[in-house]
């Protein structure tokens, strides 16, 4: 471990981004997520890296999609708004296979909202934001060192799989300052994306593989293949053959369903002999997580439960709490969006009860408590 700092959450993110290799940032600042704009603006030049502050978002995305295609590790950041904005070229990279990370730093909404009031709003235009059917990986921190930690696996991801990995932040965990001790990083901890070992002339950047990920040559490096937004061959070349359709939209699926035991994450609390357990994510996390403590300390067996990795979800350890035949209680500062997919998984093997706030306020323990006290 390093020596203790004091780091606000949107500081870690930035520092792991670096940790992780990033070399090309490109971004339009916006509230709440602006200090990850602010620091990289200063220490990423200064590591050889590329800064640019774009006139949009949608630029900006495009921006970190064309660095990337040239070998970078290449990464954005906003909020709600600004998301928005960047899903066309969200569903471009997915498409195109090109890896890149999105830091989406969320705030009240709909549109402007309020600009620096927590929410969670956007957990399903994280997950469907975009147009078309294809898989996408969301993780969702609950601390200054998840910011970090969680930040250096989104490039890992990213760069592992040739997808687009969203870091769903919110207003809580960016402004919060805690006291961490980061890990040490060594060159074992750094994944980079898989590259051609063929001669140029044989090389397919779209081929099928025994993992399904295609090796990604950078462009300069003497590999030509062509990259579009449409549905392409193993050449890249657009095509309407149904066989060819279907067989690559597959692989994209397949890239991140068979390999769900690298992207899964999770954390249990007390759920052994838990009669009533929190399902909760993001800053929600922490209130909900004192809310544990004070019912325990009421007699109530309570325990938490909380996807760190919002998508894909922790289906088969939420199956097995389900299985246990407990209450599920889901605190989220929206009006239930992460509730519908925990409804989905457990298919009424449980009762689920969503607990919502949305008026600019961090959710509070006692409010959780309430209605932990109201199910128990």
């Amino acid at each position: 471990m390093t020596e203790p700092r004091l780091l606000q959450g949107n500081e870690a993110c930035a520092e792991g981004a670096l940790a992780a290799g990033l070399s090309f940032y490109a971004g339009y600042p916006i509230t709440p997520s602006t200090e990850i704009t602010e620091l990289l603006s200063r220490k990423l030049p200064m590591l050889g890296g590329k800064f640019i502050q774009m006139e949009d978002e949608l630029a900006s995305m495009a921006a970190v999609i064309g660095a990337s295609l040239t070998g970078a590790k290449a990464m954005t950041a906003t909020s709600g708004p600004g998301f928005t904005l960047k899903q066309e070229n969200i569903g471009f990279a997915a498409m195109a296979e090109v890896p890149c990370v999105i830091v989406d730093v969320q705030r009240l909404g709909p549109s402007t909202g309020v600009a620096t009031a927590p929410a969670q709003g956007d957990v399903m235009q994280a997950r469907w934001g975009t147009h078309g059917d294809h898989p996408i990986i969301v993780y969702s921190p609950a601390t200054v060192k998840e910011c970090y930690t969680l930040t250096m696996r989104a490039f890992n991801m990213a760069e592992r799989f040739r997808v687009p990995v969203i870091m769903l932040m919110d207003e809580v965990v960016g402004h919060m300052r805690e006291r961490v001790e980061l890990p040490e990083i060594d060159q074992t901890t750094i994944i980079n994306r898989p590259t051609p070992s063929v001669e140029p002339h044989r090389y397919k950047a779209y081929q099928d593989t025994e993992t399904h990920v295609p090796p990604m040559a950078c462009f300069g490096d003497g590999y030509r293949y062509h990259v579009t937004g449409l549905i392409h061959d193993e050449n890249g070349f657009a095509t309407e053959n149904p066989e060819i359709v279907g067989r690559q939209l597959q692989r994209l699926h397949n890239k991140i369903n068979h390999h769900r035991s690298e992207i899964v994450d999770w954390e249990s609390l007390n759920t052994d002999d838990a009669e009533v357990i929190l399902v909760t994510f993001g800053g929600t996390a922490r209130a909900a997580t004192k809310a544990m403590r004070l019912a325990r300390q009421e007699g109530m067996k309570v325990g938490i439960f909380r996807p760190i990795s919002i998508w894909p979800f922790p289906e088969e350890q939420l199956n097995l709490l389900a299985d246990k035949k407990v209450k599920l209680v889901v605190p989220e500062m929206n009006f239930g969006q992460l509730v519908h997919e925990i409804e989905r998984i457990v298919r009424g093997r449980c009762p689920v009860y969503p607990v919502n706030q949305v008026n600019g306020e961090l959710i509070k323990p006692d409010y959780i408590l309430n209605k932990v006290r109201e199910v128990y």
